[in-house]
């Protein structure tokens, strides 16, 4: 063999020496991605929420042929035989505050819970109380008992996400816990419509999220979370939706200091647009809430916002139309500008207004002002009792009087002083509202016009 010869299989025997370990190296550290990484840091701060509560459901004289929601919906207010249930549901939550043992999740996943649990990935179960919770914003807040030191995720930032870019969900869907999904954000700003209004500035994502992945988190391939999902879209398929985190982040602020977050204003009133008066404005479609009234000394008002002004978008969501705009509203707080594009006197003006905080009182004050009516809890749990009616007011119009009860609001049940307060900030600007009223024995549906 001559000395080329030995070279070569030298260093062809050396290469096969030093190639294997270093294969199996490579191979082993190709399985650890990102996506795994992530999932292996935030995991541990992913809880299984379970919610049992007690619920009174009316019994049907009709057998079961009858029964259920509807028959609950149809003769709600008549005095009907209920029997109580036992009620159990699940979610997700990711822990915040390790420290403070603190969790956030959905609204809905703890709706109505009387008792919540919570289960850690490596199998402890710890009671929970509810801190605070908003529906409209669709988020609350939990604080376990007795836990100390609990791990918690790393706080991301929902305002700089990228179309495109890799995002993982973590849940318990249909009970299986701790299930990892995959994918990437779709769209942003996204507007859904549910049975319970509508929920503005959601992530899309086609990671897979469904019930039980409600209140888990989303995460960027960092580990960070950037949201919380939610599954309000029981039939979508292939479609979930998440709240941005940085909006969460100014809920939690106000669920921490006071359990709820105050309803906010411009102090704007306005009406929908047609066809003829967006050809006016120069619209190129129907949209947009045209102002009618701007309230002195508030932020509209001082933003020189004036009557004839067409509000086009919210932080550069567009405004459908009245109910679109008091949607992109409710998800609002006063910690943070609003952007608004504005048409006034032919051209967009861009605006930036701090919201106002709006008082129980204040928007009492608002609904006697409005409809002419002041209300009270009923005794009895049964609606909220009329107390007082103002002279020539849209309710003294429509023949109200003292000690009617109103069980419901467009399509709104109403049995607490907040559920009134709620109702009126979402059809204040209608010039017409369904009213289900109580007059003795009797049920009556009644249009209020205002």
């Amino acid at each position: 063999m001559n000395f080329v010869s030995r070279i070569f299989l030298i260093v062809c025997f050396g290469t096969t020496l030093f190639v294997q370990p270093l294969f199996a190296a490579t191979g082993d550290s190709l399985r650890v991605t990102p996506v795994v990484r992530a999932v292996q840091r935030t995991s541990s701060a992913v809880v299984n929420i379970t919610v049992t509560s007690i619920v009174e459901r009316g019994v049907s004289p009709f057998g079961q042929m009858f029964g259920g929601d509807s028959f609950e919906s149809f003769f709600d207010g008549f005095p009907v035989q209920k029997r109580k249930y036992r009620s159990e549901s699940t979610g997700s939550g990711v822990i915040i505050n390790g420290r403070k043992g603190l969790i956030l999740t959905n609204a809905h996943v703890l709706a109505g819970g009387s008792d919540i649990k919570v289960k850690m990935i490596n199998g402890k179960e710890y009671s929970a109380d509810i801190i605070g919770s908003d529906a409209d914003f669709d988020l609350a807040v939990l604080k376990v008992r007795n836990a100390k030191n609990l791990p918690q995720v790393a706080m991301g930032d929902s305002s700089d996400i990228y179309i495109g870019e890799t995002v993982i969900a973590i849940g318990n869907p249909f009970g299986y816990t701790h299930t990892v999904t995959t994918g990437v954000v779709s769209a942003l700003k996204r507007t859904v419509k549910s049975k319970d209004g509508s929920f503005t500035d959601f992530i899309q994502t086609d990671a897979a999220i469904n019930p039980g992945n409600s209140g888990g988190p989303l995460l960027n391939i960092m580990g960070e979370l950037i949201g919380i999902n939610t599954a309000i879209q029981a039939r979508a398929e292939g479609i979930g939706f998440a709240i941005p985190i940085n909006r969460a982040k100014r809920v939690v602020k106000e669920l921490l200091t006071s359990g709820k977050v105050s309803p906010v204003w411009l102090g704007v009133s306005g009406q929908d647009l047609d066809q003829s008066s967006a050809s006016y404005f120069g619209l190129s479609k129907v949209q947009g809430l045209l102002v009618s009234d701007v309230y002195k000394g508030t932020p509209a008002y001082k933003a020189r916002l004036a009557p004839g002004d067409v509000i086009l978008k919210v932080n550069d969501i567009e405004v459908e139309d009245k109910d679109s705009y008091l949607g992109l509203m409710r998800v609002q707080t006063h910690s943070e500008d609003v952007a608004l594009d504005v048409l006034q006197s032919g051209k967009i003006r861009k605006i930036k207004i701090r919201p106002q905080s709006l008082s129980s009182q204040q928007v009492q004050n608002f609904a006697w002002s409005r409809w002419g009516m002041a209300v009270a809890k009923d005794s009895r749990g049964q609606g909220m009792l009329i107390t007082s009616v103002r002279k020539g007011s849209a309710a003294a119009k429509l023949g109200l009087q003292s000690g009617d009860k109103i069980h419901q609001i467009g399509n709104r049940r109403v049995r607490s002083n907040k559920d009134f307060l709620d109702s009126f900030l979402r059809y204040r600007m209608n010039n017409k509202v369904m009213l289900k009223v109580q007059r003795g024995r009797n049920f009556y549906f009644v249009k209020l016009n205002s």
